[in-house]
């Protein structure tokens, strides 16, 4: 049972047992081939584009001074 840190150590040693001692490098190399998106990183005038339609749909309401 993996929900405590023995457990997951377990888990990890039958892991490396069955699939190899390389299986979380390739689970690892998988998931980050995986990701295709650039973010708002990629795209700072998007972020900005987002964000004020985002202030726009507010929930707050008007400020209150």
């Amino acid at each position: 049972m993996s929900g405590t840190k023995s457990g997951g150590l377990k888990a990890a040693q039958t892991n490396r047992l069955k699939y190899g001692d390389d299986y979380y490098s390739r689970m690892g190399r998988k998931g980050g081939q995986m990701g295709h998106t650039g973010g708002f990183a990629a795209n700072p005038a998007f972020a900005r584009i987002a964000g004020a339609k985002g202030g726009r749909i507010s929930r707050r309401g008007p400020a209150k001074k």
